[in-house]
């Protein structure tokens, strides 16, 4: 059941966090799909995004990004990616 036709705690959060530190009125959690791209084609983030979303997910989480390398671009990729690295520093 969990298996893609729920999504995780934290992904619901995730978009929570995505729509209200980027001020996104007009979506719904659930109309982010948790595997599409969260840069470019799919929700149609920029960069500037990037940075406040990276600050929300220090305060919410007190999850530190020191520097942007291709790993923490790997992480932002989607929600479902995003939520499992944020699951991974919590220790969940």
């Amino acid at each position: 059941m969990q298996n893609g036709l729920r999504m995780s705690e934290t992904e619901l959060a995730v978009k929570k966090l995505i729509i209200e530190s980027l001020k996104l009125e007009d979506i719904t959690p659930g109309e982010i799909d948790s595997d599409e791209p969260l840069f470019g084609s799919g929700l149609g983030l920029d960069s500037i995004d990037a940075l406040e979303l990276g600050v929300a997910i220090r305060r919410q989480y007190g999850i530190k990004f020191e520097t942007v390398n291709d790993e923490v671009k790997a992480h932002f990729a989607n929600v479902r990616s995003l939520a499992r690295f944020i699951d991974s520093q919590r220790g969940g």
